[in-house]
């Protein structure tokens, strides 16, 4: 891969701690969410791979859209982030909410939701790796 962009930031003192990017422009207080015993003031990790996540896969719809000539600028993604047990450590699901625009019929916004979950790099990066499920509403 050539790499057109690399994102860095540095967190400290885990789920507790602070995420900053290198630019600065990301300086966030983390925080473990009330349902996992934690004060739930603060982002947590989970928080900021369903928005990233969303955010790419809204853009991969965009693209997608934007070849099959099919307005899709309206649509908007929803990510949920599950966190929990699986065997000795922890494991993620996500969920990919995609509200389309009533524009758009059931068949071609199925159509073009699969297409981009082939060009989304997040879908290509947790592919077999985590169970995504895609929702279309």
């Amino acid at each position: 891969m050539d790499a057109l962009y690399t994102a860095v930031a540095t967190a400290t003192h885990g789920r507790e701690g602070r995420a900053v990017s290198s630019d600065g422009t990301l300086d966030l207080q983390l925080g473990i969410p009330a349902q996992m015993g934690g004060s739930g003031q603060g982002t947590n990790p989970e928080q900021l791979f369903a928005a990233g996540y969303a955010a790419c896969f809204a853009s991969a719809l965009g693209l997608v859209g934007r070849a099959a000539k099919v307005d899709v600028a309206q649509a908007a993604v929803t990510g949920e982030v599950s966190i929990g047990k699986q065997g000795e450590g922890f494991g993620l699901a996500v969920t990919l909410r995609v509200e389309l625009p009533d524009t758009v019929d059931e068949a071609t916004g199925r159509k073009l939701v699969e297409q981009a979950h082939q060009v989304c790099p997040y879908s290509n990066a947790t592919r077999g790796n985590i169970p995504v499920e895609l929702v279309i509403e």
